[in-house]
């Protein structure tokens, strides 16, 4: 909890509206996996706090070596996770909703989004199926501050999507093996993720 906080307060990551107990979390989850052996690079924890809106910048990539931030932009929901706010979350292929949970990142790919990174999902029941449902990060021309002033921003089909002009930055900072947390305060989730409870 000492390291989390250091992190959070030096980095004033309240300031960019993450709040401490999503850090803690986020923290928390990346140690577990850590311990696990699960990343091949433990400096870098990426943070996608749904409980903001869709017109925050509610995605985080923290160097928990060189604490920094390397990047603090938008993101995406699920098309049927809801409309401005992500409301609803599921694991079922076709559900067009947002997972939530501990992602370890793996390998990046071309597809119909250009550059594209794989998520594999460490949560059985939250995110597990997240390969099998193809939900990986990328691009999107969708998202992004040219969409500021719409009533939401657009939405993916449950893909972590990032504005196009940041996505291969992004997508570099974060594959092979490191975490992404995905957030949000849903009792089933916080009560059910045996990470958070370990």
């Amino acid at each position: 909890e000492a390291a989390s906080n250091l992190l959070y307060d030096s980095l004033k990551l309240n300031k960019m509206g993450l709040s401490r107990d999503v850090m803690q979390m986020a923290y928390k989850g990346h140690q577990y996996l850590q311990e696990k052996g699960s990343l091949r690079n433990s400096d870098i924890l990426a943070i996608v706090d749904f409980s903001q809106s869709s017109k925050e910048k509610r995605f985080y990539i923290v160097d928990t070596r060189n604490f920094k931030v390397l990047m603090n932009t938008f993101v995406a929901h699920g098309k049927n996770s809801g409309l401005n706010r992500a409301e609803r979350f599921s694991n079922i292929p076709e559900s067009l909703q947002s997972s939530l949970g501990f992602y370890v990142t793996k390998n990046t790919y071309f597809g119909k989004h250009g550059l594209s990174l794989r998520l594999a999902g460490m949560e059985n029941g939250f995110n597990n199926n997240a390969e099998a449902r193809a939900i990986v990060m990328h691009g999107a021309e969708y998202i992004g501050p040219h969409r500021i002033n719409s009533s939401y921003m657009g939405r993916s089909f449950g893909c972590p999507a990032v504005p196009q002009a940041q996505s291969k930055e992004a997508i570099n900072i974060l594959k092979d093996g490191t975490c992404l947390f995905i957030y949000h305060p849903t009792q089933q989730y916080l009560h059910g993720s045996k990470i958070l409870n370990s």
